[in-house]
């Protein structure tokens, strides 16, 4: 798979292109996207957001939506994990509403967290751990204590962080469709770009990071759920978290380990 080096110019240029998802009327946990862009624009600038601590993520909050590959304010990874955790039992719909809102609460009060309903720094610290699936079938080298080490799991779309045998943070992504599989065992990033554009398909690859041939782990343009489509082998990742891990690790070498049955 060749590739070529081209510029965050041609993302925005893709960015015009993509279509964005708009909640599904009538569902019982939608807000108008008008005012979920109305209410992430409110948000306080005294909140910060440190994506080199261990579980970080931005806060979240009711109004919020995942309206676009470039407004992902991780709602539907949000209402995935409080799944997970079996305090919501409603629509993954990427919008913030009533329901998400009530489910961060029963969480909240369960955890013995100050019950606020917006998912700030110490609800994720504590949900992210908390929601990472199937610790027993990783990779013993996942957890080596030499370096920086990074697990993808292609049954669960989970990528999991390890600082020196430490669990660092996970997210959710998506791989390679059936024909397009990316291909499993033990690899090292061997090159980083962080403007790349695709010299196969002209998509932007912002924060590659190649572990095997022309598979990347790198930001998607067209991902918005990473529970649905596929990619063509590499690892797509939310370009905000994909600029997350870049910060965590491109100056750092990195060990790549990739797991379990395709999905």
């Amino acid at each position: 798979m060749k590739h070529r080096v081209g510029s965050f110019a041609t993302v925005a240029l893709v960015a015009a292109l993509v279509v964005t998802l708009s909640p599904v009327p009538g569902t019982a946990d939608t807000a108008s996207v008008t005012s979920a862009t109305t209410n992430a624009a409110a948000k306080p600038a005294g909140q910060r957001f440190h994506p080199e601590q261990r579980f970080a993520r931005e806060r979240t909050r009711r109004g919020d939506s995942d309206a676009g590959v470039y407004a992902i304010e991780h709602v539907r990874e949000l209402q995935y994990r409080l799944r997970w955790a079996k305090v919501y039992n409603g629509p993954v719909t990427g919008v913030f509403g009533d329901k998400t809102r009530a489910a961060v609460r029963r969480y909240q009060h369960r955890e013995h967290l100050k019950v606020t309903g917006v998912a700030n720094e110490h609800t994720w610290r504590r949900l992210i751990p908390q929601t990472v699936r199937g610790r027993t079938a990783m990779p013993n080298r996942c957890k080596l204590k030499n370096g920086r080490h990074l697990c993808y799991d292609r049954s669960r779309h989970q990528v999991t962080l390890w600082k020196r045998g430490t669990l660092w943070n996970s997210w959710l992504v998506r791989g390679g469709d059936y024909y397009y599989q990316t291909r499993t065992g033990h690899f090292s990033v061997f090159s980083r770009d962080v403007d790349h554009i695709s010299g196969l398909y002209g998509s932007p690859m912002p924060y590659s990071q190649f572990f095997s041939g022309g598979q990347a782990i790198h930001g998607s343009a067209f991902m918005i759920d990473p529970f649905v489509d596929h990619s063509h082998g590499c690892v797509n990742m939310y370009i905000e978290d994909a600029r997350q891990l870049w910060r965590l690790t491109s100056t750092k070498p990195l060990k790549v380990h990739v797991y379990g049955g395709w999905s």
